[in-house]
Parts: C-alpha cells; sequence; structure tokens
C-alpha cells in the first residue's frame, strides 16, 4: 500500500506541477466562469466550482506533503553521508532532532562565528575568489591555462 501511493503521489505531483496543468486548470476556471450566464450565476453553478477546488485542495495537500516528506528525507540523507565521508563534525548529523531553542542557539553561535571570521585574510581571499569565478563565468569563457593563471595571479596579489 506505502509503495503504490509513494509512486501515485510522486507521479501526481510531477504532472501538477506543470505548465500544461496550470494552463489545464486555468482553462477550467475560464469555462466555469464563461457558464455563468447560462446558469444565472445560480447557486448550483458556484457550488460546482467551490466543491471542485475544494476536493482537489485537499487531496493535493497530502500528495504534496507525502512528495516533499520523502524529497526532505532523501535530502537528510545525502547530507548525512556528505558529513560522514569529510571531516565535517558527526554531531551535526542529527541536528534535525534538535528543538527550535537549540537550532537557534546553533544558528547564533554559527552567526557570531562567521561575523568574527568574515575579516580575516582568508577570508577575504575566499570572498576575493568567488568574485573572479563568477567574472570568468559571466565572460562565457571557459577554465583555460590563460584564465586560471589569471585567476592564481590575482589571488596571490591579494596576499601580498
Amino acid at each position: 500500500m506505502k509503495n503504490i501511493f509513494r509512486i501515485f503521489s510522486a507521479k501526481v505531483s510531477a504532472i501538477t506541477g506543470t505548465a500544461y496543468t496550470f494552463v489545464f486548470a486555468l482553462l477550467i476556471v475560464i469555462i466555469w466562469a464563461a457558464s455563468g450566464p447560462l446558469f444565472d450565476f445560480s447557486n448550483t453553478w458556484q457550488l460546482v466550482i467551490n466543491t471542485g477546488t475544494t476536493i482537489i485542495t485537499f487531496l493535493m495537500v497530502f500528495l504534496i506533503q507525502n512528495t516533499q516528506n520523502r524529497d526532505s528525507k532523501a535530502m537528510q540523507l545525502k547530507l548525512d553521508e556528505l558529513i560522514r565521508a569529510t571531516q565535517a563534525r558527526d554531531a551535526f548529523v542529527d541536528l534535525e532532532d534538535l528543538s527550535d531553542d537549540e537550532l537557534d542557539q546553533l544558528d547564533k553561535e554559527f552567526r557570531e562565528l562567521h561575523d568574527k571570521q568574515s575579516t580575516g585574510a582568508v577570508m577575504k581571499r575566499l570572498h576575493k575568489s568567488v568574485e573572479l569565478e563568477h567574472e570568468i563565468r559571466k565572460s562565457g569563457a571557459r577554465r583555460s591555462t590563460e584564465k586560471l593563471n589569471e585567476l592564481i595571479h590575482k589571488l596571490k596579489s591579494i596576499d601580498s
């Protein structure tokens, strides 16, 4: 049952997230609005769109939530694997289990750490490196030897 629902929700989420589905839904609303004069804008005419949209919205909430939960879990597992595979601290693997207050405290500590480090020579070099990389990408240049040598020269000039 879980597997069927997973497959179904993934397919429905993929289909409903397209421009074609939006255009289809927009056409339904336009047709409904255009049919108003035929039905004298009656209560039944209004009830049709209200009931239809309410049922669809109600069902879509569960389908989208299922897809988001799976995507979130998969992303978390990928991040956990990256943490385990690198020199990052293993304590960060289960951060999602911390309380909101604990996460806020950790966020505050990282902001303070960032503020202290952002004025250092290493961070200035990093910012300049990122800036130069953006310049290279904007110019459409590939990572040619000449461009890399130019980048290295600029980075060395920052150190001096």
